[in-house]
């Protein structure tokens, strides 16, 4: 499976558990809300002077059903950005993804016959769109559009619907590019936008991102992996599992954080994923006050060559072996459930370890501490009027690829890309 990866206002990590504290305030905690549900049809007489406003989640995807899984993974296994398979990749990917497709359609089966991806990402981001109509009626109304990379809607799709919608085409209009993975990755957020600025040259031209044009003017939230909100979500999650535990063992509990894997290339390229997802870590530790041990490691290693380790299976099995049977798994870089977490994580990981102690921390989903998080990112983007974030413009060490650049151009603007 894909990496579901990849700084606005905060640093990647904060210093002094009293400023952790102080930012964390405002997220208190409130019932959660876990079903998806319909945002009501925007009133465009009630826009304000900067808006409306289209805000898009950019996320992996994944199929709603198992019918869905050859096409799901013959556009994964498409992807030079996620898999480099040379010139041969498209010939390549739907012999992959054709050989792979039973066995991960028994897995979809099993965690209710789809993904649960798209039913949270619209919840997410319509919950999200509501509390800005609130907080920022002069860019209002906001519009939730969702963008997968390898399922529908596809990034071409929710293209079109924007157009349609009244966005570019000779209107203008304003639209935030939002990734869903916290943590950034070029094979993530780096290949939804390659696929974002593919899509906008064909259907509005390759033009200068100019307001005389009339084409849809774009800017980017690419990463925020250490904000409070989504900080204190992981955390109050964190804490209510740890309740489960009898008191007198809570302290031992070990907190094994994980987060997809990537290819040692990647890694050694300069890709910041794994810098990030540690800091992420780190926020939550902090906030959490170094409460428990911890390790972070990394799931869904594919193919022999080597990874990013060590693995989360194996992490799990060493400690059972060595007598620690109360271990709690983190989901640090997913905003949601999916395969990752309802099959891998608690149908293999859980389920091989064998022992009551061994848990995981429920998913983010339809929490509102995260929702709200989601919208005072978006707030603080929108009123800062910023383009992208200053990391965007510096590409990896070992960047090569072109198609990269000229995004990273388009996105942040040509003189600033290094």
């Amino acid at each position: 499976m894909a990496p579901r990866s990849p700084l606005l206002r905060s640093p990647l990590v904060h210093s002094g558990v009293q400023f952790m504290e102080q930012s964390f305030l405002k997220y208190v905690p409130c019932q959660r809300s876990r079903l998806a549900t319909t945002a009501p049809s925007l009133n465009y007489a009630m826009t304000g002077s900067k808006g409306p406003t289209a805000m898009v989640f950019l996320n992996m995807g994944g199929p709603s059903k198992t019918d869905d899984v050859e096409d799901f993974l013959t556009r994964l296994f498409a992807d030079g950005d996620l898999i480099p398979l040379g010139r041969l990749q498209a010939y390549i990917a739907p012999l992959l993804a054709r050989r792979r497709t039973p066995k991960i359609q028994r897995q979809y089966a099993d965690i209710g016959g789809g993904s649960p991806i798209r039913r949270w990402s619209e919840h997410q981001c319509q919950e999200m769109c509501k509390i800005l109509d609130k907080l920022s009626p002069v860019t209002a109304p906001h519009k939730p559009y969702i963008s997968f990379r390898y399922a529908s809607p596809l990034t071409e799709d929710m293209y079109i619907k924007l157009l349609e919608d009244g966005f570019g085409g000779g209107n203008g209009g304003r639209a935030v590019a939002f990734t869903q993975y916290p943590q950034y990755s070029c094979s993530t957020t780096g290949s939804s936008l390659n696929e974002l600025w593919k899509w906008r040259n064909r259907l509005e031209g390759k033009h200068a991102n100019n307001d005389t044009l009339g084409t849809i003017q774009w800017s980017v939230i690419d990463r925020w992996p250490t904000h409070p909100g989504l900080v204190e979500a992981f955390a109050k999650n964190i804490e209510e599992q740890l309740a489960t535990y009898p008191e007198d063992r809570r302290n031992a509990v070990v907190l094994l954080f994980s987060a997809h894997s990537l290819p040692m290339s990647v890694v050694n390229r300069g890709d910041p994923y794994p810098a990030e997802v540690a800091a992420t870590v780190h926020a939550v530790m902090q906030r959490l006050r170094f409460s428990n041990p911890y390790r972070l490691c990394w799931q869904s290693q594919v193919g022999p060559s080597a990874w990013l380790g060590a693995q989360t299976s194996h992490t799990v099995q060493e400690y059972v072996k060595r007598g620690q049977t109360d271990l709690i798994l983190v989901p640090i870089a997913f905003t949601s459930d999916h395969i990752e977490t309802l099959y891998e994580l608690d149908r293999e990981v859980i389920h091989e370890a064998n022992h009551p102690g061994v848990k995981r921390a429920e998913s983010l989903n339809g929490n509102p501490i995260f929702i709200r998080a989601l919208a005072d990112i978006a707030l603080d983007h929108m009123q800062r009027g910023e383009k992208c974030s200053t990391q965007m413009t510096l590409r990896c060490q070992g960047c090569k690829n072109e198609r990269c650049l000229e995004q990273k151009k388009f996105f942040a603007g040509s003189a600033l890309v290094r």
